[in-house]
């Protein structure tokens, strides 16, 4: 174990072997009884344990309990993506006068950050102390040309567990020459505890009054559209469920769900304070979850895509609408969009962003 002054100590255990290279667990935890497991796989959340309103505890997201799971057949759960989260159109964008031409792993377009993601790579571990709390901070060192993308990137997440029930994501990354990156956790949330099925009574908030309009192929369309008078409107404290069931909303039939880019509330259109984007309640367990970011937008997404073929950590078949995710991010398809918050970064710069997902009880 390592330890860091007046916090309980980091766990640190192996957890196997990808591409000959040591896996690592570690293991947060505070004196409320939350516990949180990072995978130095993928930068990967593979465990969040919260207490409900009882007190009693649950793994509130989803996972496997073995690294096989995650290199299997893994859509994503728990992990950081890069280079680029989200869609890009037609796997191309200019950037300074050229055009980048990127891996097309949903072909025509690029996914996430095509067809070998940042969460398909061991990142180099290091337990940390930020502002006095312990933490784990991972690193991965992307190379020029990676899957398309200009320029060395070096990215960092360091996870820190607060006193306060607060999981800190803080993201930071560095370019070698002009490039695009996009950031942000895939985490798959139930308050009601990993497989323990359906979210559809959780009442979600969102703090936005507008989302990123999406086409057939669900990409935008360049345009930002009010969620007044649609299907997306959680201005309001709202059902999942009512949303899911929504045929006469076409984005909602379009996702199979919810998959939208919320624009987060903003003084300024160029805010990049910490803000709420989002509240999570489980009226059944109490379990509320805050999710508070210095990015622009949202993208709320259902697990629409999952379809029973896979058992999970506790050993049950996860099915669409059993989760939850709150990836922080800027806009899909940015560079290709002007009018969007721009996701480049030059040599000498620094990106940096923070998101946290608090933790209650109602």
């Amino acid at each position: 174990m390592t330890s860091t002054a007046n916090h309980a100590p980091i766990e640190r255990q192996p957890f196997g072997t990808f591409e000959g290279m040591p896996v690592e667990r570690f293991v947060l935890a505070n004196a409320s009884g939350i516990k949180v497991a990072v995978l130095s796989f993928g930068a990967v959340i593979q465990e969040l344990w919260v207490p409900d309103r009882h007190g009693a505890l649950a793994n509130v997201v989803l996972g496997f309990r073995d690294l096989d799971g995650y290199v299997a057949r893994n859509p994503h759960f728990g992990s950081v993506l890069g280079r680029f989260a989200n869609r890009i159109r037609n796997a191309a964008f200019p950037l300074d006068g050229a055009m980048c031409r990127i891996t097309p792993n949903k072909a025509p377009h690029s996914a996430h950050g095509g067809a070998r993601p940042f969460d398909r790579y061991v990142w180099a571990p290091a337990v940390v102390e930020v502002n006095g709390v312990s933490g784990v901070s991972l690193t991965h060192v992307s190379p020029d040309g990676d899957e398309g993308y200009p320029g060395e990137l070096t990215a960092t997440v360091t996870y820190s567990l607060t006193s306060a029930n607060e999981l800190i994501l803080d993201y930071r990354a560095t370019t070698t020459r002009p490039t695009v990156v996009n950031l942000t956790n895939h985490s798959y949330f139930n308050l009601g505890g990993e497989g323990s099925g359906t979210i559809e009574d959780h009442i979600l908030r969102l703090d936005a009054t507008r989302f990123v309009l999406t086409d057939a192929e669900q990409l935008p369309t360049g345009a930002i559209a009010p969620v007044a008078g649609t299907a997306l409107d959680f201005t309001s404290p709202r059902r999942i469920g009512d949303t899911l069931r929504d045929g006469a909303d076409e984005q909602v039939r379009i996702a199979r769900g919810v998959d939208q880019t919320f624009v987060i509330d903003r003084a300024t259109p160029d805010d990049a304070s910490l803000v709420r984007a989002a509240r999570l309640v489980d009226p059944a367990s109490g379990r509320v979850m805050t999710t508070r970011t210095t990015e622009p937008g949202v993208q709320v997404y259902t697990g629409n895509s999952l379809d029973g073929s896979l058992a999970g950590y506790s050993g049950r078949l996860y099915r669409q609408g059993d989760a939850i995710c709150f990836e922080t991010q800027h806009f899909p398809d940015s560079p290709n969009q002007p009018s969007f918050p721009s996701t480049v970064l030059r040599p000498g710069e620094e990106l940096h962003s923070t998101t946290i997902y608090a933790f209650g009880t109602d």
